[in-house]
């Protein structure tokens, strides 16, 4: 570990449970859509690729999209769930255990601190205020911030360009295999969590350097 400077961190999943949110959001829209709400459950699993695939798939009511919507009437439903979730960002969201004290740690010991997230770039900052994460990231990257999103690793250099760090010498931190697969492609080593959104799959599947069941252990490494 002693050329590792650098750790990005995933957000939905990995630092906040944001899916409670994010289910009511969704599930307003649907409603004014007339369609089938979904319990809390069912959405976590579609967590994880976007806004616009959220609300594919719950047009779709499953995880594969086949929802015969056109992109216009996709747009018109991007629309609404997105200024459902203005109105609802970080009201039934969380903070998981023990994130606020390990970054705090690891910014004490200097390392440095990025996040990629999918999640629209608009979003970022309110959720790391209501957590007074604000001033533990050098660099936030969102999922409409560049012109490809994780799997892509482009995020992830993005990041370590900005920094001006290698990409050997960073940890990807996240909870689903885009995380993990952006980091591979990226040539960085990276930790799987297990208690986030992977769509219902064991995040061991997709071979992460470390799987770590709770946030804290991050600081084991």
């Amino acid at each position: 570990m002693q050329n590792i400077s650098t750790f990005i961190f995933d957000l939905d999943g990995t630092l906040v449970d944001s899916v409670p949110d994010l289910a009511h959001a969704l599930n307003a829209t649907l409603h004014d859509m007339g369609l089938p709400n979904y319990p809390e459950t069912t959405i976590r699993h579609w967590v994880g690729n976007g806004a616009r695939m959220l609300v594919e798939r719950g047009l779709s009511g499953s995880t594969s999209v086949s929802h015969g919507q056109s992109n216009a009437q996709v747009s018109a439903a991007l629309d609404k769930f997105l200024a459902h979730y203005r109105a609802l960002v970080c009201q039934y969201s969380a903070l998981y255990n023990g994130v606020f004290d390990t970054l705090t740690t690891l910014k004490r010991k200097q390392y440095k601190l990025a996040m990629v997230t999918n999640k629209p770039e608009e979003f970022i900052t309110p959720i790391l205020n209501a957590y007074s994460l604000n001033d533990m990231f050098l660099v936030t990257v969102g999922g409409d911030s560049l012109p490809e999103k994780k799997p892509s690793p482009l995020p992830l250099l993005y990041v370590s360009d900005t920094l001006n760090v290698n990409p050997e010498a960073c940890i990807m931190v996240g909870d689903s295999k885009n995380d993990i697969l952006a980091a591979k492609a990226a040539n960085m080593r990276c930790v799987g969590l297990t208690y986030g959104y992977n769509y219902g799959e064991d995040i061991a599947i997709h071979e992460p350097d470390w799987v770590f069941d709770c946030f804290t252990q991050l600081l084991t490494l």
